[in-house]
């Protein structure tokens, strides 16, 4: 070759190179300023080492069953040490086996992924790596494009340069979705298999390994057969990869797998779901959602798993046995407070609960109380000085109803009974008379009286309130009744005796509550004697009989759509309702019928094997009278009947006919504090315009010890 073509040669191969050179440094600058602009772009990395720990909230009965775990999407945060290794070795294999060898990026991985897509001609598998995945995650959206991936890979490589293997393993099991609601491994755990993480074994860690890829393909509960396809696939990258022998795959594979069946921490997997939702409402209301589903809480509530149990038996057979009687009512609830401390030892909020409809109707419903509500009409009117003694008329009536028109109320039975004191008036649940009475007292009086005694909702001046034209809820019916049976002391109910926070520090403590004067104990005691003439000779009988001193009224409304039964003994108040969804009538359910069954039913079997406990002895503001059959005082050696009065407020009128024959002997002196009460209260009498008579004092009550968990049964105890 001649010296001037070798030259030529040689100038033409070093212009080659170095246009090439110049070519590939014009790219590499191109793709360092495509890296440098999306590299400025980037999120940043810091906020991975922000870990906001997220604790479960417990809540448990007064036995200590569980009734509920409460997270934040399910999800629970655990260090790596407390994840096995077997579970942290089973994701590795199967979403990124060169995950302790690559910087975030796998190119081997890629173009692995690549080739197989090419020969299935279409995507079969990804090559995101468990950093990408979790770049992915934390800051990126899921959209398919060009530029997120360029993101993601930055963003991996990013992330390996600060961060360990250990640590980015540690953020990614407890970030990854598990399905059944689980995210996070912790979640998973206890969803699939109610264990903490740390106790999973070889085949348990495989399933859930498994679920990352696709959770709703491979759930164990929905396509159990794929499920198990997909742990044998783990298994085998497993061993593929040296983590385990085929010894261990054949033996966990062998394995059979129990799974919890809670799909997800919803209501679903509440124990109790009635009472639970109710106390988680009012956890939020105390402590926001926040603390409640992340910050760790151990909720100790009133709940007696036995008694809730009595109780939904109670009302699901007393509904439907009502139902098969043609009474035509399909829904029913019963809330159960112990009287002297406010708990809710029971709370049935329908005949049978179901996560599509989870409607409560022991505090959510607001229903119309129907002749129930006597019992806060009469107790305004005793308190106010009225004695039970007293004759109204069980005529037609009318008041001016504001709009031009007339209220007449009327009875069911559309009959009159004349003169008839207030006792008997009250035990046959006589409307008219009810309505008179709310005339006399005042209307806003009689309000005053129920938001006192426990009823929370917004109620209406109009007489036709005496008669339970407002709406109310079976809660603040238990808790109005349950200030007559502790003597005129209203408590508030709670369904939370205390809680801990996550360091068991007490946060909220319920056990020693608020005790507030309602009206005097002579009221309550007077109140309490008329009910249980409700149940021994009136609307209550023979239903509501239950063995035992018991004091109870029933409820029904005119035209049917709701019925009640609310009674108590010293230790146990329970209201009972019965009706509609949606509001249809029922045929003829009173009172006294369904709904008496129903809390007679549970009130024998929560009390059986518990001891007969009377209610209290005569009150220091109440004296015993003995009446004649004028409801006047009777003299020694008449028969008549006994009554109770406030002190002050005793017939001071005698018996004419045995009077007359006694004339020549002394008449007995009246009490010095005694003044004289008329036997008819006519209408604009002085009770309308007095203020209320100052409840008396209680009785200084001894605050109870503290309670751990679990407690005994509430119904024997005093406190």
């Amino acid at each position: 070759m001649k010296p001037s073509t070798a030259r030529g040669i040689r100038l033409f191969f070093s212009a080659l190179f170095l246009l090439c050179a110049l070519v590939v440094l014009a790219l590499a600058g191109t793709l360092v300023g495509i890296v440098g602009s999306y590299a400025s772009n980037l999120p940043n990395i810091s906020r991975l080492s922000v870990i906001e720990p997220t604790f479960p909230t417990v809540i448990v009965a007064r036995d200590g069953t569980r009734l509920a775990r409460l997270y934040d999407k399910y999800k629970v945060y655990v260090p790596i040490t407390r994840i096995p290794t077997v579970m942290r070795q089973a994701v590795v294999a199967v979403e990124d086996e060169r995950f302790y060898g690559h910087r975030g990026v796998d190119l081997h991985g890629i173009v692995r992924a690549a080739y197989a897509n090419y020969k299935h001609e279409h995507i079969t598998q990804g090559a995101s790596t468990i950093t990408q995945q979790l770049a992915r995650a934390l800051f990126l959206t899921n959209r398919q494009n060009i530029d997120r991936k360029i993101q993601e890979a930055l963003l991996a490589m990013q992330i390996e340069r600060y961060y360990s293997k250990d640590e980015i393993l540690e953020r990614y099991l407890n970030l990854v979705y598990f399905g059944a609601g689980a995210y996070g491994v912790q979640a998973a755990s206890h969803a699939y298999f109610g264990k903490d993480v740390s106790l999973l074994t070889l085949p348990q860690a495989a399933m859930l390994a498994g679920l990352i890829a696709a959770p709703s393909l491979y759930s164990p509960y929905s396509s159990p057969q794929r499920a198990n396809e997909r742990q044998r696939h783990v298994l085998d990258r497993m061993v593929a990869v040296h983590y385990i022998t085929a010894a261990h795959e054949r033996s966990a594979l062998q394995q059979k797998l129990t799974f919890s069946g809670t799909q997800s921490n919803g209501i679903a997997s509440y124990r109790y779901p009635y009472f639970a939702t109710y106390v988680i409402a009012e956890l939020v209301k105390d402590f926001g959602y926040d603390q409640v589903y992340r910050g760790g809480l151990t909720v100790y509530t009133s709940l007696d798993p036995r008694l809730q149990d009595l109780a939904q038996t109670a009302v699901t057979d007393g509904v439907q046995r009502g139902a098969a009687e043609g009474f035509g009512m399909h829904q029913g609830a019963l809330v159960a407070e112990d009287p002297r401390t406010g708990q809710v030892l029971a709370m049935v909020g329908g005949v049978g609960f179901s996560p599509k409809s989870q409607f409560n109707r022991g505090w959510q419903a607001r229903r119309q109380p129907g002749s129930s509500f006597k019992g806060y009409v009469y107790s305004a009117a005793v308190d106010r000085g009225m004695p039970v003694s007293t004759v109204y008329e069980d005529a037609p009536v009318s008041y001016p109803a504001g709009d031009g028109t007339d209220y007449r109320p009327q009875d069911d039975d559309h009959q009159y009974m004349g003169a008839i004191n207030l006792r008997r008036a009250f035990e046959l649940s006589r409307n008219i008379v009810a309505v008179r009475l709310a005339n006399d007292v005042g209307i806003s009086t009689v309000i005053d009286y129920a938001h006192r005694m426990g009823i929370t909702e917004e109620l209406e001046p109009d007489l036709s309130l005496a008669l339970g034209s407002n709406v109310v809820s079976p809660l603040d019916m238990a808790s109005g009744f349950s200030t007559l049976a502790d003597g005129g002391i209203y408590t508030p109910p709670t369904s939370i005796r205390y809680v801990e926070d996550q360091y068991g520090l007490i946060v909220l403590d319920n056990r020693f509550p608020q005790h507030k004067p309602a009206l005097s104990q002579g009221a309550a005691f007077i109140m309490t004697s008329l009910m249980q003439g409700v149940i021994q000779e009136g609307t209550g009988y023979p239903n509501a009989v239950i063995g035992r001193p018991a004091a109870g009224k029933t409820g029904t409304t005119s035209d049917f759509r709701d019925a009640w039964f609310v009674g108590f003994v010293p230790q146990l108040t329970a209201a009972v309702w019965v009706g509609n969804d949606d509001y249809s009538r029922m045929n003829e359910s009173y009172g006294g019928n369904v709904p008496a069954r129903i809390w007679a039913s549970f009130m024998k079997s929560a009390l059986k094997g518990t001891a007969v406990q009377s209610f209290d002895a005569l009150p220091p503001d109440v004296q015993k009278v003995r009446l004649c059959t004028s409801d006047r005082r009777a003299l020694p050696g008449y028969g008549g009947r006994s009554e109770y009065f406030l002190n002050g407020t005793a017939p001071l009128a005698y018996c004419a006919e045995r009077a007359v024959a006694r004339a020549s002997r002394p008449r007995p002196s009246p009490s010095p504090s005694a003044t004289p009460q008329s036997i008819v209260v006519p209408v604009g009498s002085p009770l309308q315009t007095e203020a209320p008579a100052a409840p008396s004092e209680p009785t200084p009550l001894a605050s109870p010890s503290a309670e751990p968990a679990p407690l005994p049964s509430p119904l024997e105890s005093p406190h």
